[in-house]
């Protein structure tokens, strides 16, 4: 039997945020819930799920960031409980989201979520593996990627790079050593074509790290 903890009050949320609070409550609450039972997340994230996860997810998708384009289309690879491609559908009901995710346990708990939380219109789930995906014929190349807690990016690299369109971002949320992880990889991102390579901070003031972003546009690959 897994113990309930329970995600506490949410915390309190930059203004533009107002309008969604009601559906990151709902998102929590499954999480701390359903999130736990099915093993997507451990019961000891769930009293630090608003910190940690929601609005480390979340601040990328601050319209005034920039990163988010209205009218993006994002993949989301290895999306496990919907971090972040869900918060990102839940804050952002001007972008569409594709949750790719091979494990059908996991693939399934997005499809309920969805449902659960009205996201029909802008997110639906695609189970399989990302390099797998842009072999079917209905795959249409995306403007961003993005992936957290996956895989270091030299291999990220190789799954979300053939999902974009030419000019399309990668946007891989990262901790506190995201600047070396990024020199590390910066030769494999070369040979990839991955360009203008960089790491933003986001959510100074709002959320406890920041979170690091890497980011890079699809270029040609060399």
């Amino acid at each position: 039997m897994v113990s309930r903890e329970t995600p506490g009050p949410a915390p309190d949320l930059p203004a533009w945020l107002d309008e969604r609070r009601p559906a990151l409550v709902a998102f929590a609450d499954l999480l701390a819930d359903v999130g736990v039972t099915r093993g997507l997340i451990g019961p000891r994230e769930v009293p630090r799920l608003w910190e940690r996860h929601l609005l480390n997810c979340a601040v990328v998708a601050d319209p005034d960031v920039g990163l988010l384009a209205p009218g993006t289309r994002v993949a989301d690879v290895g999306s496990g409980a919907g971090l972040p491609g869900l918060v990102w559908a839940i804050v952002r009901p001007d972008i569409d989201v594709v949750l790719i995710e091979p494990l059908l346990r996991r693939s399934t708990f997005l499809s309920e979520a969805i449902t659960a939380l009205g996201l029909e219109r802008n997110t639906h789930v695609l189970r399989g593996r990302a390099e797998d995906v842009t072999r079917e014929a209905a795959w249409r190349p995306v403007d961003v990627a993005t992936a957290r807690a996956v895989a270091p990016l030299d291999r990220l690299i190789g799954w979300t790079i053939p999902l974009l369109r030419p000019g399309g971002h990668l946007l891989a949320l990262k901790g506190s050593s995201a600047e070396e992880e990024l020199e590390r990889a910066r030769p494999i991102a070369r040979a990839a074509g991955l360009v203008d390579l960089r790491v933003v901070v986001v959510g100074i003031g709002v959320v406890e790290p920041p979170t690091r972003v890497i980011t890079g546009v699809r270029g040609a690959a060399q």
